[in-house]
């Protein structure tokens, strides 16, 4: 009897150890801590101050999450691609980088671009670079929203970039996105620099009136 205590002190002065360690490892270990990885393989990480608080979330297209607004998601809203979302210093979301690409099974491409775009605080999007080059769509440049806290629509204001038609074009809009002045070079070279009216209507139009050697 007497050995057989010493053995289970023994086995359970091993367990305690081995408890000890564990505690002091993983429980007790430094918040500063550093670990190195050669690979890590994730769904979503999500990037936190000190106070947990949320800053970044880098996720798969499953997993990206809809509105957070104070740390809360109070919107739901369909994000097909992944990317990454950014958040001010109240846990708001503030802009984001999305991206996709793929083909259907005729060898069409589909859902072919990049956004990378900033909201105001307390409004939607304001700054947003985008490029789209699919089956429906060809097109990228910078687009300057005008965005008001409240309000759900954000008209455009400028666009510098390269239109469906092969044009690269330098658009100013008015306060409800109807373009007033148009800066723009065809395919073929032909500039034009064109002001229209509220309706679409071209008031003045310049054109060279000489070839440049």
């Amino acid at each position: 009897m007497k050995k057989i205590n010493q053995i289970f002190l023994f086995i359970y002065s091993i367990l305690a150890t081995l408890f000890l360690i564990f505690v002091f490892l993983f429980v007790l270990k430094p918040q500063n801590s550093i670990k190195t990885f050669d690979q890590i393989q994730v769904q979503q990480i999500r990037i936190v101050e000190p106070d947990g608080t949320l800053r970044m979330v880098i996720s798969n297209s499953k997993k990206l999450p809809g509105v957070i607004v104070h740390g809360k998601e109070v919107e739901q809203v369909d994000r097909p691609q992944a990317g990454m979302l950014f958040y001010n210093d109240e846990a708001s979301e503030n802009g984001g980088l999305i991206f996709s690409g793929s083909e259907n099974t005729k060898g069409e491409v589909v859902n072919s671009g990049v956004s990378l775009s900033f909201d105001r605080y307390g409004g939607k999007q304001e700054v947003n670079l985008i490029g789209v080059n699919d089956k429906d769509n060809k097109f990228a440049g910078l687009s300057i929203s005008d965005s008001r806290p409240g309000e759900r629509k954000t008209p455009d204001r400028i666009w510098v970039g390269r239109n469906d038609d092969g044009s690269s074009e330098m658009a100013i809009m008015d306060t409800t996105g109807r373009k007033r002045i148009v800066l723009k070079v065809l395919e073929n070279g032909q500039s034009s620099l064109n002001f229209l009216d509220e309706k679409g209507n071209v008031l003045n139009s310049f054109t060279p009136t000489q070839k440049l050697h």
